[in-house]
């Protein structure tokens, strides 16, 4: 009996220890190489399909090449939910077997303390905004109908070709990830711009400030380099 509460002891210690939930606050995900490994798992619940959301995050990267940032993953669809950065300038969107590209004008694009973008959807109209730095893009329209399926494995800084792995180096994030917030609803352009400033907002699903999360691989936490601290 003794054995068996030990083992159990263990367990938990072992599940503990490789499942985090701390407030990151002015910290960041810092990925130093390209890898087919490294990469951060989030946790969120999601109890039903989401037929709208709002995903934002901050990144700081010198990378010129194609790199996943949020890869959002059903037993679906591979890339249920995904944001790509294809260029410094222009990003994809996909949700399920469609996707969608923005092109992001120069002013927006070169930024000195990184780059804080957002993008939300929903079924009803189809619509998607991208908001980069706080400035929205044009709209446009993607899957008008669809819902995000709840059951996920949620990755920062690779692209799931299955549910949790698939990843491809050449498709690694390098650089670091922060301030990473997701709700089941369309921010409105206010919000969006209190984001930008990392201000507290209602009814998250990913929360920055309270994050569930396993780090696989070469990443680690560091305090953020650049971010709307600095900036100010």
């Amino acid at each position: 009996m003794r054995k068996g509460l030990l083992s159990l002891l263990l367990l938990l210690v072992s599940l503990l220890g490789s499942l985090a939930l701390e407030d990151l606050e002015r910290k960041a995900f810092v990925f130093p190489v390209a890898s087919n490994t490294a990469h951060v798992v989030l946790k969120a619940k999601i109890q039903h399909p989401l037929t709208s959301v709002t995903l934002c995050l901050r990144l700081y990267t010198d990378l010129t090449r194609e790199h996943s940032l949020f890869s959002y993953a059903s037993k679906r669809h591979s890339n249920e939910l995904l944001l790509v950065a294809q260029k410094p300038n222009q990003y994809k969107f996909h949700l399920g077997s469609e996707e969608l590209i923005f092109k992001v004008p120069e002013t927006l694009s070169t930024n000195h303390f990184g780059k804080h973008v957002c993008v939300s959807w929903e079924s009803s109209t189809g619509l998607v905004e991208l908001w980069v730095n706080g400035q929205p893009l044009v709209r446009k329209s993607l899957a008008k109908g669809h819902s995000i399926q709840p059951e996920a494995s949620i990755v920062l800084g690779q692209d799931q070709d299955n549910f949790g792995g698939g990843f491809d180096i050449n498709q690694s994030f390098m650089g670091e990830i922060s301030d990473v917030y997701m709700w089941d609803r369309v921010l409105d352009p206010d919000e969006v711009v209190l984001a930008w400033y990392d201000q507290a907002l209602p009814d998250y699903l990913i929360n920055w400030r309270l994050l569930n999360y396993t780090i696989k691989g070469y990443a680690v936490v560091k305090p953020a380099l650049l971010s709307v601290h600095t900036a100010g």
